[in-house]
């Protein structure tokens, strides 16, 4: 590649089913758009106020501290662990499928003692499990797990790990990066301490901003460590200054200020839209998609009672390449899906139906998209009958 051949660079336009990105609703585009101005401007910090107090609506939440953190998700995640792990601290993590993993590696990274307590993927969390392991562990601090496992589809108990945790005296960090604004989250009523989402999935907005919580009691361990936070950036002692609630906001770092406007946009449309009928969209959106897809022929990983709205894993015809068909997706319809990850790469595909793109055009193009596709590779499908099922459904 020679520099002289380098112009502007214009991205096809792709409708976006995968694990995420989601599609970006149009309102959030012409957001991004909008001037930028100083990250410590009276009309700038005007509207992170309104941004916490939205979040807040998001996580369901009265927590002071809800932010959004200025990076992608896995900041948030490692957000939550850098100032809440001390060494030589144990922390129970829960893992069902990949991102159970990355927990682990956090509190191994910041020289805590990890215990581990392992679900087949495609399972949720066993609450008995981690009532054995607490039990076993009693000097445990913290109890971490996945609310919505984006590599399986997977929803556990949130409201009942958090109610053994308390139980225990243990904290609790949860990955909620797939569920917000997509499935119930109840930060105050399920009595979590801690929590991180992403802004690229239900809330049809752009990658690149990750809004966590945290309790009161949460809080309190932060102030009271008796370590340096190890990572500079993520020490919310210092980023506490910069989004506090009073109008003298110390300077931490220079926000990401177009990309803010694009959240508060998402935020608005999600307040606009009332959080329980979104919630009901994308359950809505998941029954016609299953319905489709089972006609077809294909089936779920999960069990019904346990799978995410937003993010299905389903199974692949025997004799089929997974990987042309997700090419040929892409290539001839524009259409992204997501591959397995981990032990269920190959095994699976991860349609999406997050925020902005949950919605019956997508679940019907999606649909027929893949019935074409398979129809043409004589893969082992009841051809045509995806459409119907859907619309008798």
């Amino acid at each position: 590649m020679r520099i002289e051949d380098i112009s502007s660079f214009v991205p096809p336009v792709r409708t976006l089913m995968g694990p995420g990105p989601s599609d970006v609703h149009p309102r959030i585009s012409l957001a991004l758009a909008r001037p930028t101005i100083g990250h410590l401007d009276p009309a700038f910090v005007g509207m992170m106020d309104e941004i916490k107090v939205m979040l807040q609506y998001a996580f369901q939440t009265k927590n002071e501290l809800t932010i959004p953190v200025s990076a992608p998700g896995s900041a948030g995640m490692e957000a939550c662990f850098v100032n809440l792990v001390e060494p030589g601290d144990k922390v129970i993590v829960c893992q069902n499928g990949v991102f159970g993993g990355r927990m682990k590696e956090n509190v191994e990274r910041i020289g805590g003692i990890a215990v581990m307590v392992e679900d087949m993927w495609g399972h949720v969390v066993d609450p008995n499990k981690l009532e054995e392991a607490l039990k076993a562990n009693p000097d445990a601090k913290i109890v971490a797990f996945v609310h919505a496992e984006t590599s399986t589809g997977a929803q556990s108990d949130a409201k009942t790990l958090c109610e053994i945790a308390r139980q225990h005296d243990c904290l609790t960090i949860v990955d909620a990066v797939t569920s917000v604004g997509g499935t119930p989250v109840k930060v105050d009523e399920w009595g979590i301490d801690a929590i991180y989402s992403g802004t690229q999935k239900c809330l049809s907005c752009t990658p690149g901003l990750s809004p966590v919580s945290f309790s009161e009691r949460a809080i309190e361990k932060i102030k009271s460590r008796k370590t340096s936070v190890q990572s500079w950036f993520l020490d919310l002692n210092l980023v506490m200054g910069y989004w506090g609630g009073n109008a003298k906001r110390a300077y931490h770092h220079t926000a990401p200020i177009n990309p803010l406007y694009g959240l508060h946009e998402a935020l608005l449309i999600l307040k606009e839209e009332g959080i329980e009928n979104a919630w009901a969209r994308h359950q809505r959106n998941h029954l016609a998609l299953r319905a489709g897809l089972e006609a077809m022929g294909l089936s779920f990983i999960v069990l019904e009672e346990h799978r995410l709205p937003q993010l299905n894993a389903v199974t692949i015809p025997d004799g089929v390449d997974e990987a042309e068909v997700r090419s040929r997706l892409l290539q001839d319809y524009d259409l992204e899906i997501g591959a397995g990850l981990g032990s269920l790469a190959g095994k699976v595909w991860r349609i999406g139906l997050m925020g902005y793109a949950s919605n019956m055009k997508n679940v019907m193009y999606c649909l027929g998209a893949l019935d074409a596709i398979l129809t043409d590779m004589n893969a082992a499908i009841n051809q045509g009958a995806a459409l119907d099922a859907v619309k008798t459904a």
